[in-house]
């Protein structure tokens, strides 16, 4: 398979999403009664997979049938703005941004769907019965999606989600159509990977600007080094694994990267948010640990099973090795509800976690 290489044009479409991702966490700043209500949690998982499933679907094209010409560029800069539209709309009081949020959506959607459309009329073969599949079933997710514009308050959220699990699925259903022209395995890692590098990034700008560690304020200095170094140990791991381990010349629908990566996504922009929290010790103890380390255990289990697919044979990690890691995460959190531990001590402990995960794996 000719290799495909990300363009600038796509590194410019990721910080947009990223800025988007940004806005979102944010949600899961919002606290009440010492802890972050529920519905703010549901509500950053509600406005967090539209953003990463729009994202998804435009990478999925580009890697299938993307090439740098004019008229893709026109595609990818009108989803931009759609994109700017959506982001301006996302707050914790949601419902009175929803037009705005749907339009940006339902536009990126759209963009999407059409692309494949256009993308049938040159291709041949299974290419084409791939594009004319994803062109043309896509519509029906969007449509429902739209539908929600027309019904009551209380009612549009289930048919706006109804309509993008629909969307989600479609792939799913398709895949013995997608086998036939399998994604560019090297391009899609790619393509995650810079995303997530990013979100690394933002992790540590957006943490540092609420810890400011100032002159003779070691707590707050402590407290960065700290959560530098959980993002240091994670990003190793991370990046030495799409690096070294995984095989870039396998041949798949891509289906375990794409879903697998929803859940890497979310626990970053959690984790940074616990962090946060922890520092601004508005939250109860026991909500910042259960809150942090399942982030951890989500993210753990998300990276887990997306490497596991893609590794080479002989580098694939065994039930023995899930288990001591369940079993060291479970043991650390258990000591963190039985003794109250300085949230250093919680950061410090979490470095350590990451830095086995890292060794393990990527060794």
């Amino acid at each position: 398979m000719e290799e495909k290489k990300v363009t600038w044009l796509e590194l410019f479409y990721d910080l947009l999403f990223v800025a988007a991702v940004a806005t979102v966490t944010h949600v899961l700043l919002h606290v009440k009664a010492a802890q972050v209500p529920f519905e703010h949690l549901f509500k950053f998982v509600l406005m967090f997979i539209p953003i990463w499933w729009a994202w998804t679907g435009q990478t999925m094209f580009t890697n299938r049938f993307g090439q740098d010409l004019v008229h893709h560029r026109l595609f990818m800069m009108i989803q931009m703005l759609f994109v700017l539209v959506m982001t301006a709309s996302l707050s914790v009081n949601f419902d009175s941004y929803y037009v705005p949020f749907l339009i940006g959506y339902i536009g990126l959607r759209v963009m999407t769907a059409v692309q494949y459309l256009v993308a049938s009329r040159t291709e041949t073969g299974d290419r084409r019965e791939v594009a004319v599949f994803l062109g043309t079933y896509f519509w029906i997710g969007i449509i429902i999606s739209l539908l929600s514009l027309f019904c009551a308050p209380w009612i549009r959220y289930v048919v706006l989600y109804a309509g993008i699990l629909i969307d989600i699925i479609i792939p799913m259903l398709g895949r013995k159509h997608l086998k036939k022209v399998p994604t560019h395995t090297g391009h899609l890692l790619e393509r995650f990977a810079l995303l997530t590098l990013i979100l690394f990034g933002e992790s540590v700008v957006s943490i540092l600007s609420v810890l400011e560690p100032q002159k003779g304020d070691w707590r707050s200095i402590l407290f960065s080094i700290s959560s530098f170094l959980l993002i240091i140990a994670m990003w190793w791991q991370y990046f030495d694994n799409v690096e070294k381990k995984v095989n870039k010349t396998l041949r798949r629908a891509g289906q375990s990267i794409i879903y697998g990566h929803l859940f890497i996504l979310m626990s970053l922009s959690m984790i940074a948010a616990s962090i946060k929290l922890m520092f601004l010790q508005e939250v109860h103890y026991v909500f910042a640990v259960c809150f942090v380390f399942g982030s951890v255990l989500m993210y753990f289990l998300a990276t887990t099973v997306v490497f596991h697919y893609y590794r080479r044979k002989e580098h694939r990690l065994t039930l023995y090795h899930l288990g001591g890691f369940l079993g060291l995460l479970i043991a650390l959190f258990a000591l963190n509800i039985l003794i109250v531990v300085p949230y250093i001590g919680v950061l410090a402990e979490l470095v350590v976690f990451f830095m086995l995960y890292a060794k393990v794996t990527t060794t």
